[in-house]
């Protein structure tokens, strides 16, 4: 049961990032291309695609967490025998665990490349400027 509960997360966060990254997709490479102005911004855009499928499926697939089903946890007195049951209430909030995990690493990440590409934005914007005037 474990492990069917680890694959279906994985599937369920690589599915969230797909979606995510498709839906920036035109943006990312809308930016990159203003920026970069070079052909080496669509290996750019490939590289932040990639890098939404890693950072969604790494937040969205917490294995610390999901050992909670496997390994018995250490108390005072040692460890305890009983392992939680998945159960239907259990499986829908992982599964809805790692749907919002998912979205945040994704959110964190792409704030983190909108920034940057924010400042270099205006650095490219200062410096084009500077060569009309």
């Amino acid at each position: 049961m474990f492990i069917t509960l680890l694959a279906v997360t994985f599937v369920v966060s690589l599915g969230v990032s797909l979606i995510v990254s498709r839906l920036f997709r035109d943006s990312i490479r809308r930016i990159l291309s203003r920026i970069i102005q070079d052909e080496i911004a669509s290996s750019w855009v490939r590289y932040i695609h990639f890098a939404i499928l890693v950072v969604g499926v790494s937040s969205g697939v917490r294995v610390y967490d999901l050992q909670q089903y496997v390994l018995p946890r250490e108390t005072k007195e040692g460890f305890e025998a009983a392992l939680p049951a998945l159960t239907t209430e259990r499986w829908v909030l992982e599964v809805y665990r790692t749907v919002i995990g998912t979205a945040s690493g994704v959110a964190w990440m792409l704030l983190v490349f909108f920034v940057f590409a924010l400042i270099a934005y205006v650095i490219v914007r200062v410096f084009e400027s500077r060569k009309a005037g």
